[in-house]
């Protein structure tokens, strides 16, 4: 019988956080995924996901460097409980129709969301050896999207035969207390100079560091020419949720279907890491060659979507209206249980979950084989994040100025299609071994018979002897 992870191992702490991910962002995710987070107005949603990029730019960025300084188990547990403000605020708008806490509401989650993200990404691409990179995400991803799932479930259960047009207030209590237990789940996160891989070698030494150090090293990501040319990748990432979320699903689909949706969504979603993952390990491939080949998958696979996406667009050009006008949509909105008019675009979303999965595992592959330093994988998560959010921010702003449904979906696939070139460079430069990080003997001579914070023990370093 196979024997189960230690709790100081680095899949049982993947698999923490990706429980708490399940439940914090994969709640979120699910209620955004309803399109105007399940509101039949889209604008005081769209204003909040405005608002929460925007902080989420900053926080993102700086995230890593609040988590090197402060340590995962507190971070990730305060940031969890941004998700339930965030869910409990639409049960006032239901009862006011005022979205001024909403939206202050999504600000904060921005702060929150920022430092979750960074905190998550240092654990889930440094703690692996290399040859494992692929399986850790793609186990984190599989875990992180049942929550999406479990929140799709949710509202189409709880809205089965209900004629609104916006969800229940039963539905985002269900949300707010599963973030609550998300959050308090963070704090049974080890801290990373206990982390401890079977053979019985540290995954960590401990390196300790300074705001001021953080800032400088912040800074320099803007100079790193490896991260200047992920950017179209990093601003492209999440460009299309506002897109997929609110002209298709939320403007032909009824507001059972886009809960029903949404379980196949994010559903798909762990397919599709699942399947990257065994070609991102394979041994039998040079890192670059596995690079390459999943390069290629993506820039298929998107393209292809796109242009399915496209057809369907030229039936319609928006849905329901606040003024009481229903969708032009050819028959109006799609009930799933119409199977005629259904298999079609209900496939096609479930595709898109396929898409965002293969995207954003690919990018956080890419983005761990560029170091062993979990400082820098911190640093370097939050970048992908920040930047992330700048082009979330700008999509859903689209949305909010009513840009049409057309352009939204031209401008997603221009993106995607800038995007690629400087992504391929970069898999292209790719070493079989990413760097290794020698210890610095005056730091580590000094520090070693000092027993380390948990803060102090996330700011930490791989030694060249654990890299895989």
């Amino acid at each position: 019988m196979a024997r189960l992870p230690r709790y100081y191992s680095p899949m049982t702490q993947v698999i923490l956080v990706g429980f708490v991910c399940f439940l914090c962002p994969g709640m979120f995710n699910a209620l955004n995924g309803m399109g105007g987070g399940g509101q039949m107005d889209r604008t005081t949603g769209n204003n909040a996901n405005t608002a929460l990029y925007c902080t989420f730019i900053v926080f993102g960025i700086l995230g890593g460097s609040i988590v090197n300084l402060c340590g995962v188990r507190w971070t990730i547990a305060a940031s969890g409980l941004t998700y339930a403000l965030y869910s409990g605020s639409y049960i006032y708008l239901n009862h006011t129709g005022n979205g001024a806490f909403t939206i202050a509401a999504g600000a904060i989650l921005g702060i929150g969301a920022g430092i979750l993200w960074a905190a998550q990404g240092m654990i889930m691409v440094s703690y692996p050896r290399e040859e494992e990179k692929g399986r850790y995400i793609a186990i984190f991803w599989i875990i992180f999207n049942l929550g999406g799932m479990l929140g799709g479930i949710l509202p189409f259960a709880i809205n089965y035969h209900s004629a609104k047009d916006s969800l229940s207030d039963g539905v985002y209590i269900a949300f707010v207390v599963l973030e609550c237990l998300g959050a308090l789940l963070g704090l049974a996160l080890a801290p990373p100079s206990k982390v401890v891989r079977d053979d019985g070698a540290s995954v960590v030494l401990v390196k300790y560091t300074s705001a001021g150090k953080e800032a400088a090293e912040i800074a320099k990501l803007f100079l790193n020419p490896l991260m200047l040319a992920l950017l179209p990748m990093c601003f492209t990432s999440n460009f299309f949720y506002s897109y997929q979320f609110g002209p298709v699903n939320a403007s032909i689909f009824n507001i059972r279907t886009r809960g029903f949706n949404n379980i196949f969504y994010w559903g798909a979603q762990m397919v599709g890491a699942y399947a990257l993952s065994f070609l991102l390990d394979n041994p039998r491939m040079t890192r670059k060659k596995r690079g390459l080949i999943a390069f290629g998958i993506v820039a298929v696979f998107f393209n292809v979507i796109w242009g399915a996406t496209l057809k369907m667009q030229h039936k319609y050009t928006h849905g329901p209206l606040p003024n009481g006008e229903p969708t032009d949509y050819p028959g109006g909105l799609i009930d799933f249980l119409d199977h005629k008019r259904a298999a079609g675009p209900i496939i096609l979303y479930m595709l898109y979950g396929v898409g965002d999965a293969l995207y954003q595992n690919f990018a956080y592959w890419i983005i761990g084989s560029l170091t062993n330093d979990s400082q820098k994988l911190s640093r370097y998560a939050g970048f992908y994040k920040g930047i992330q959010s700048l082009g979330a921010t700008v999509a859903w702003q689209l949305d909010a100025k009513n840009v049409s449904y057309l352009n939204q979906l031209i401008g997603n696939w221009v993106l995607l299609v800038i995007s690629l070139p400087p992504m391929f460079y970069v898999v292209y430069t790719l070493k079989d071994r990413s760097e290794e990080v020698a210890p610095d003997s005056n730091i580590f001579n000094e520090k070693m018979d000092m027993l380390p914070t948990e803060a102090s023990a996330s700011t930490v370093y791989r030694p060249a002897e654990v890299i895989g």
